[in-house]
C-alpha cells in the first residue's frame, strides 16, 4: 500500500491547469502532460484522498507503464510485463477499453483483444491458477495508442467523479457538476460573497459553489472501484471519509441563488440541493433573466445560459443575448461569467469579455467569457478573510496567475491576468509525504504574484468605478452637464406656455448634436426620444448614459424621477418598423386645445399624441363647424377629437390597428364625443377607400405612415408609391369644395400636384410646424380643396 505509482487525473478539454491547481493545493506536484492528462506521484492512500476531493477532474488513474508499440507483438510482450496482479485478483473482473490515435495499431478492438490476452496470461501465472471467472471486484483497463507508444492504465474512479451522487434526477441541457465547480473556480466569487445563478436549471452552479463553502468533499457520499481492490485497507476510505465530515462547515449565512424560468427544473434543483446535503444554503426562485436583480454587492453571476445546440428557438435566444447588457448593468459592483457554444456572444452583447477561455461541455466547444467588476473594498476583503477559518491548511485565498496561449484568448492586453483562486480547505493528514516530481509551470498559486502577475486593478488614470457592463465615462458626464444647462434655458424660455393653456411641447431636439435627445413635456411629465448617432459607447455603456440624460432631465426640471421615460429611436430601414418597447401601460392624462388626451409614456416610441401637429389640429377645429369629417390612419384619433370639439357633424375615423381605433374611442369618450355620429371602423384604409359607398365628407385628413407591413393585411403600404391613388379615391369621397389636409413625415417624399386635376394644392408646412420644433421638416403638410 505504501508503493507509489504514476497517478493521472483525467479533465475537460480546458480545464487542466484548473484540475492540477486543486492537485497541488492537495499537497503533490502536477504535470500537465496532455490534453485532459495532469500526471503525479501518489500511493493508494493518496488515490483515495485525490478520488475524495477532487472538484474538476473526472477520474483518477493508475499509469502502469508506457513502452513502445508499433506491432501486437511488442504490445503483448509489453503489457504481460506489468505487475497486473497486484491490482486484479483471481476472480477479478478486468474490462479492457481502448483508444488509437495516429498508431500502427489503428484497430481498438484489436488492441483491446491482444491486451486482454497478455493480462490473461499474466494473471494465470502469478496467481496459479487455471481459470479466471471475472466475478470479483471491477478493475477497468484501458489501452492508449499515440503515435506508437501504448500508455496502460487503470481506473481507480468507477463511474465519473462528477456523478457526486446528488443529482439523480437530470434536466435538459445538464451541466457537468465537474464543469460547474470550474467555472466557479475560475471566477472571483469565494464563500461569503453573493452569487447568482440567473439560468440555475437543475441548480448545479449554486449548488456545487455551496459545496466549497460548506468545505464539503465531493466523493463524499459515494463509491469508488478501488474501494473493492485487496490492495486497499478497509479502513483507508472510511477514515478519510469521517475525517471529511469533520472538515465541514456550518450552513451560510447568505444563500447563494438560483432563478430560472422553469419551474420543473427548479423542482429537480431543490430536490438535487437537498440531496446534497445545502438546501439551507441554495434559494432557488422562478424569476425571468430580463428581472434579474439584487441589491448586495461585489457578487459574482456564474452561468450557464441555453444555447442553439441543445435547446432554445435561434430567434429568441438571440434576443436573449443581447439582453445580457442591459440586465447585467444592474449589478455596477459584481463580476460575471458565461459559458456558452454561441460564437457570436461578443457580437451579440457588443462587448468584449476581459478573458474567454475554450472548454467543451462534453462534445461542444464553448468559450467561458469572463467579465470583471470593481474589486471589493479593502475593509470588506477583511472581514470575509477574517471569516475563513485559518487553522485548517491549506487556506482559501485569492491567487491569480496567467493562462498559456493554448487554453486561454484573451481580448485585452497581454499583460491582463486571468482570476485564480485556490481550491477549498481540505484536511490533510499530518503525515502525508508526497515524492518529489517536476512541478507545474511558474502559475502555482502559492507562489506570490509579481506585479505584472497581479489581478487587475485601479489605476491613477482609470475611473475610480468601472463596473464590468455599463458605467459613465468623463465625457459622457461633460455631457450630461452641457444637457442639464441647455434644458434649464430652454425650460425658462417655455415656462409661460402653461398658463396659455400649451401644457404639451417640444422642450428640446437635438440641441447638441453629440446629445441626439428629444424631450418632450407633457405636464409634469418628460418623454425622453433618443435618436441612434455613431458612438464608441457599448450596449450596456450606452444604457447607462441614456439613463444618466433622464436623470439629469428630471433633477434640472425639478421632475420627479420616475415621471421621465426614456426611449431609444431606431432608424427604420427597409421594411423595419418601430416596435412595441414595453408593456406596462403607463398612460396619463393629457391636455390640449381644451381637450383631454389619453397618452402613454411607457410602451411605445410614440406616445399616442403628435405635438407636432398641434396646429393643424386647431385648423381643423376651426373649420370643422357642421361638417362631416373623415379622418384616414386615425391613430389615436386627436384630429376626430379636435373636429368633434369644432362642431363637426359627423366624424369617421378609420385605422388598420384595433390598438388605435380603441384608443380614439376612449379619447373620443373622455372628451364627452359619444354616439352613432362618431364612427370608428377598424380595417385597411386602402380597401376601405377603394369600396364603393355613396357617403361623402366636407372635411378630412390622411396622416399617412411611412412605411407600413402589417400581418393583417397581405398589401404593403408605401407612402411614395401609394399616395396617388389614395389621394385620388379620396378626392372622390369629398363633397365639392371639399377640404382635405395631407401629411407625411417622409423627409424625402416627392409631391406631384399636377397629378391631381380640379384640386387647388397648397402646401402648409410652415404655417404647421409650431415653433417649439427646432426641425422645420418634422412634416410636411397640404391643404387641397376640391373644386365642383
Amino acid at each position: 500500500m505504501d508503493d507509489a505509482y504514476d497517478l493521472l487525473a483525467a479533465a475537460a478539454f480546458g480545464i487542466e491547469k484548473v484540475a492540477a491547481r486543486q492537485i497541488e493545493q492537495l499537497g503533490y506536484e502536477p504535470k500537465i502532460i496532455g490534453s485532459g492528462k495532469i500526471l503525479f506521484r501518489g500511493t493508494m492512500a493518496d488515490v483515495a484522498k485525490t478520488n475524495l476531493w477532487l472538484r474538476t477532474a473526472d477520474r483518477v488513474l493508475i499509469r502502469l507503464g508506457t513502452f513502445h508499440a508499433d506491432d501486437f507483438g511488442l504490445l503483448f510482450d509489453g503489457v504481460r510485463a506489468l505487475p497486473w496482479e497486484k491490482f486484479i485478483p483471481a476472480d477479478g473482473c478486468f474490462p479492457v477499453n481502448g483508444r488509437s490515435l495516429k498508431s500502427q495499431l489503428s484497430s481498438v478492438p484489436a488492441c483491446q483483444k491482444i491486451v486482454k490476452k497478455a493480462i490473461v496470461e499474466r494473471l494465470l501465472a502469478e496467481h496459479n491458477v487455471t481459470e479466471l471467472p471475472e466475478t470479483g471486484p471491477r478493475v477497468t483497463v484501458e489501452v492508449a495508442m499515440l503515435e506508437d507508444e501504448a500508455i496502460l492504465t487503470i481506473d481507480t474512479t468507477g463511474s465519473s467523479l462528477h456523478k457526486r451522487g446528488y443529482r439523480t434526477l437530470v434536466g435538459t441541457a445538464p451541466l457537468k457538476e465537474t464543469l460547474a465547480a470550474a467555472m466557479i473556480d475560475l471566477s472571483y466569487w469565494k464563500p461569503g460573497r453573493p452569487l447568482i445563478d440567473p439560468f440555475c436549471g437543475s441548480g448545479t452552479i449554486p449548488i456545487e459553489a455551496a459545496l466549497v463553502a460548506r468545505n464539503v468533499a465531493p466523493g463524499l457520499t459515494r463509491e469508488f472501484d478501488f474501494e473493492s481492490w485487496p490492495i486497499t485497507p478497509p479502513e483507508l476510505i472510511s477514515d478519510l471519509r469521517a475525517d471529511a465530515r469533520k472538515a465541514k462547515r456550518k450552513k451560510l449565512e447568505r444563500p447563494l441563488l438560483g432563478f430560472d424560468a422553469d419551474a420543473d427544473v427548479l423542482r429537480l434543483a431543490r430536490q438535487h440541493a437537498n440531496a446534497a446535503g445545502v438546501a439551507h444554503d441554495v434559494r432557488f426562485e422562478q424569476r425571468d433573466f430580463r428581472d434579474l436583480q439584487c441589491d448586495d454587492e461585489y457578487g459574482c453571476v456564474i452561468t450557464n445560459p441555453p444555447y442553439g445546440e441543445r435547446i432554445g428557438d435561434p430567434r429568441e435566444l438571440i434576443d436573449l443575448y443581447k439582453s445580457f447588457p442591459h440586465v447585467l448593468r444592474r449589478l455596477p459592483t459584481w463580476s460575471h461569467y458565461v459559458l456558452t457554444a454561441e460564437s457570436q456572444f461578443e457580437n451579440l452583447i457588443g462587448q468584449r469579455a476581459d478573458r474567454r477561455r475554450k472548454i467543451y461541455n462534453g462534445r461542444i466547444e464553448c468559450q467561458l467569457y469572463q467579465f470583471y467588476g470593481p474589486r471589493p473594498p479593502k475593509t470588506q476583503d477583511a472581514v470575509e478573510s477574517s471569516a475563513a477559518p485559518t487553522s485548517t491548511p491549506p487556506t482559501i485565498a485569492d491567487a491569480w496567475d496567467e493562462d498559456d496561449a493554448a487554453e486561454v484568448q484573451s481580448t485585452q492586453s497581454a499583460d491582463k491576468p486571468s482570476p485564480r483562486r485556490a481550491a477549498p480547505v481540505i484536511e490533510v493528514p499530518a503525515d502525508a509525504a508526497t515524492p518529489e516530481i517536476e512541478t507545474l509551470a511558474s502559475d502555482s498559486p502559492k507562489t506570490e504574484a509579481t506585479p505584472s502577475e497581479a489581478p487587475p486593478r485601479k489605476t491613477p488614470q482609470e475611473p475610480a468605478f468601472k463596473p464590468a457592463f455599463g458605467g459613465i465615462s468623463a465625457k459622457g458626464e461633460e455631457q450630461a452637464e452641457l444637457f442639464r444647462n441647455r434644458l434649464v434655458k430652454l425650460q425658462r424660455h417655455l415656462r409661460r406656455w402653461p398658463k396659455r393653456g400649451v401644457h404639451c411641447y417640444r422642450l428640446y431636439e437635438r440641441d447638441i448634436p453629440e446629445i441626439p435627445l428629444v424631450v418632450d413635456r407633457y405636464h409634469d411629465y418628460l418623454h425622453i426620444g433618443e435618436y441612434e448617432r455613431p458612438h464608441d459607447r457599448t450596449p450596456a455603456q450606452h444604457a447607462e448614459w441614456l439613463d444618466r440624460m433622464c436623470d439629469v432631465a428630471a433633477d434640472s426640471l425639478e421632475l420627479p424621477r420616475e415621471n421621465v421615460y426614456g426611449k431609444t429611436r431606431v432608424v427604420q430601414r427597409g421594411d423595419q418598423q418601430h416596435q412595441r418597447q414595453d408593456d406596462r401601460r403607463l398612460t396619463i392624462n393629457a391636455e390640449e386645445g381644451g381637450f383631454q388626451f389619453e397618452v402613454n409614456m411607457s410602451d411605445y416610441v410614440d406616445t399616442g399624441l403628435f405635438l407636432d401637429h398641434r396646429i393643424a389640429r386647431g385648423m381643423v377645429r376651426d373649420e370643422a363647424k357642421g361638417k362631416r369629417f373623415l379622418n384616414l390612419f386615425c391613430y389615436t384619433g386627436a384630429f376626430s377629437v379636435y373636429a368633434a370639439g369644432g362642431g363637426a357633424a359627423s366624424t369617421t375615423s378609420v385605422d388598420l390597428s384595433p390598438t388605435y381605433v380603441a384608443w380614439a374611442d376612449r379619447n373620443l369618450r373622455r372628451n364627452g364625443f359619444r354616439g352613432n355620429e362618431h364612427r370608428l371602423l377598424q380595417g385597411d384604409v386602402m380597401e376601405w377607400l377603394r369600396a364603393p359607398v355613396e357617403e361623402t365628407y366636407d372635411l378630412a385628413v390622411i396622416d399617412v405612415p411611412t412605411f407600413s407591413n402589417s400581418k393583417r393585411t397581405e398589401t404593403v403600404w408605401d407612402v411614395q408609391l401609394d399616395y396617388i391613388e389614395a389621394l385620388e379615391l379620396l378626392i372622390s369621397r369629398m363633397s365639392p369644395e371639399g377640404v382635405i389636409y395631407f401629411s407625411t413625415n417622409f423627409r424625402r417624399f416627392k409631391f406631384d400636384e399636377s397629378l391631381f386635376e380640379g384640386v387647388a394644392i397648397r402646401e402648409i408646412s410652415k404655417k404647421t410646424i409650431p415653433e417649439d420644433f427646432r426641425n422645420k421638416r418634422i412634416h410636411r403638410c397640404w391643404r387641397m380643396i376640391v373644386r365642383p
